[in-house]
């Protein structure tokens, strides 16, 4: 697909930075052990495991961007694959979120819920567009990642704080 070849850098940068994001969120998870325990294992799956997956779709499909020859119907598949995954996970954590009380904060159920599903929405009609050779479909796709990648930023900056809060013994009314 040449028309990748001109963004080449977006997908390096946003690759890396999805990859690095999730590997100090690994970081991060590890110093928090004790603040994670069996108690929390149902909201600690909803709210960090999509985190996870969030970050590794915007790399798997920038690395994907990244692949040196394929067809245009091979990365439209992959990415409304990546799409629909994404988008399952996504809605399942937003049930989860509004069938338990492990946040108070309607902030939480945006930013771990809707706008991650929301950004898998934007992915699949990327993914179409890609099919049908729209002019606009990797700008569509552009912004579905960012949105992922912008998104998953905040959410892994709560959850980084919300293990502090624990840790540090001040308890307030999140996970």
């Amino acid at each position: 697909m040449p028309e990748l070849e001109h963004w080449h850098e977006f997908y390096v940068l946003v690759g890396t930075a999805a990859a690095t994001l999730m590997a100090l969120l690994f970081v991060a998870v590890s110093l928090g052990v004790g603040v994670l325990d069996g108690t929390r294992a149902a909201p600690t799956r909803a709210f960090f495991s999509p985190v996870i997956v969030h970050f590794t779709a915007v790399f798997f499909i920038s690395a994907v961007g990244l692949f040196p020859a394929h067809d245009a119907s091979m990365f439209a598949v992959l990415t409304g694959a990546c799409a629909v995954v994404g988008g399952a996970i996504s809605l399942f954590a937003t049930v989860e979120l509004l069938r338990h009380n492990w946040t108070r904060y309607v902030q939480d159920h945006f930013g771990y819920g809707l706008l991650p599903l929301l950004s898998y929405v934007a992915l699949l009609i990327a993914s179409g567009m890609m099919w049908s050779a729209h002019a606009y479909a990797l700008l569509v796709l552009a912004g579905a990642l960012l949105a992922l990648l912008i998104i998953n930023v905040r959410n892994a900056w709560d959850l980084t704080l919300s293990m502090v809060h624990r840790h540090s013994g001040d308890r307030p009314d999140i996970r």
